[in-house]
C-alpha cells in the first residue's frame, strides 16, 4: 500500500516548497534537487509524474498491507541515482546522511526517523526504468518549455 507522499508532522521538518538551494553550487546534485522541488511544487506537473508512477508501480498490488516507501522518495532517489550515475551504496548514504536530500524527501534531517536501508532503497527505486526516467523527464521538458513560452510572452527580449 504506497502513498504518494505523506508529509510528517514536525516542526523539525522544513517543508519542501521552503527549502533553499544553492544556486552557485557547480556540482550535479542542487540542481537536481532544484527541479525535484519544482516538481513537488507545481501540481499540474506532479500529478502526471505521479499517475505515471502509480501505473508502474501500484500497479496489480494490493490496497493492503504494509506501507511501502512513498512514491515521493522513490522518485527523488531514482532521479538523483540517475543524475549523479552513482551506485546503490553511495544512494544509501545520500539518502540518510545529506541533509538537503533528506530535506527534499521530506523527512527529519537526523536518523531518528526513516532511514532508508540498502535493501528497501534497491527493491523499490530499481523499479524506475530508464523508459520511465526518459517519461518523467518529458513531462518536466514539457512544463519548462511552457515556462519560456510565458516569460517571452512578458518580455518579448528574453
Amino acid at each position: 500500500m504506497r502513498q504518494r507522499f505523506e508529509q510528517q508532522l514536525d516542526f523539525r521538518i522544513t517543508a519542501i516548497s521552503e527549502i533553499k538551494i544553492s544556486t552557485k553550487s557547480r556540482d550535479e546534485l542542487p540542481p537536481t534537487l532544484r527541479a525535484l522541488q519544482y516538481i513537488f511544487v507545481t501540481p499540474a506537473i506532479n500529478e502526471k509524474i505521479f499517475l505515471l508512477l502509480e501505473q508502474k508501480i501500484c500497479a496489480g498490488k494490493k490496497k493492503i498491507g504494509r506501507p511501502g516507501m512513498d512514491l515521493w522518495h522513490v522518485l527523488v532517489l531514482a532521479v538523483i541515482r540517475h543524475a549523479l550515475d552513482t551506485n546503490w551504496d553511495r544512494l544509501t548514504h545520500i539518502s540518510n546522511y545529506d541533509i538537503l536530500v533528506r530535506n527534499i524527501l521530506g523527512v527529519l534531517p537526523t536518523l531518528e526517523e526513516n532511514e532508508f536501508e540498502y535493501q528497501n532503497i534497491l527493491d523499490n527505486v530499481s523499479q524506475i526504468d530508464d523508459e520511465m526516467l526518459q517519461k518523467i523527464n518529458d513531462i518536466v521538458v514539457e512544463a519548462g518549455q511552457q515556462l519560456v513560452k510565458k516569460r517571452k510572452q512578458k518580455n518579448p527580449y528574453i
